[in-house]
């Protein structure tokens, strides 16, 4: 199985910047060795179960809430049966037919 999540995870009552907060999430999730790819507005995660896949959403939790009075967070879920290394499969598959086009 693989259960793709793209998430966000910040806290609210920072300031404007809270690079330095979500800096903490992303070296969790690099030492966790997850598959993961950073975006300017998420990061995605590649789990085999879905217990995996929120086992990292609460340490990511976890690295604000000891500070933070205020944590907003959104997600969503990609799970599908049977296939794995989804992220990197989804991502050629777009960019062969990008390729296509191009013809």
């Amino acid at each position: 199985m693989s259960v793709l999540l793209e998430f966000a995870m910040f806290p609210t009552d920072k300031g404007v910047s809270v690079s330095s907060y979500v800096s903490r999430i992303i070296k969790m999730i690099k030492e966790s060795g997850v598959s993961y790819q950073l975006t300017p507005m998420g990061t995605i995660i590649e789990t085999e179960t879905m217990d995996e896949a929120l086992v990292i959403v609460k340490k990511s939790y976890e690295q604000l809430e000891p500070d933070s009075d205020r944590i907003y967070s959104s997600l969503k879920f990609d799970i599908r049966k049977g296939e794995r290394n989804r992220m990197k499969k989804k991502i050629n598959s777009i960019e062969s037919k990008i390729g296509e086009v191009n013809r």
